[in-house]
């Protein structure tokens, strides 16, 4: 079995995922959310070296995995799997501004939080601060 066999996800595509899968929770995904994670993708340092062609594919991952019953289980399985836990928080707070960039937070991106929380084992303060700064970026006027 080769490397690419055992982790067929990149950190980086670990990240778009998250994104995606915030975006796609409520069944609506809007402009504003694919417009935060391509901006994310293009300025981000953590994603200088990302092979931007692999967004699609992530992004097709994700829709196949929520097809099924226990797809979310297994996203937040390759995410544990493929992304170091140093980057636990950051995944968090890029799905935090996916989440807030339309300026609206839906019943089903909330619980999607929640279990983001839960499943990186994220501790509560740290979170409580990231979604605060989230909320903080994305206010209009």
């Amino acid at each position: 079995m080769s490397d690419t066999d055992q982790h067929p996800l990149s950190a980086q595509d670990c990240l778009v995922a998250l994104m995606v899968a915030v975006s796609a929770s409520d069944e609506n995904i809007r402009t504003a959310e694919l417009v935060k994670i391509q901006s994310s993708v293009n300025m981000l340092p953590i994603f200088a070296d990302y092979d931007i062609d692999r967004m699609n594919s992530v992004t097709q991952t994700v829709f196949d995995l929520f097809e099924q019953e226990d797809g979310l289980d297994a996203l937040f399985g390759l995410i544990r799997d493929n992304l170091p836990e140093r980057l636990f928080e950051t995944a968090y707070a890029l799905a935090c501004d996916v989440a807030a960039s339309d300026g609206t937070l839906t019943e089903p991106e909330l619980r999607l939080l929640e279990e983001v929380r839960y499943e990186l084992n994220l501790d509560r303060l740290h979170a409580a601060a990231i979604e605060r700064g989230a909320r903080a970026r994305h206010l209009t006027l």
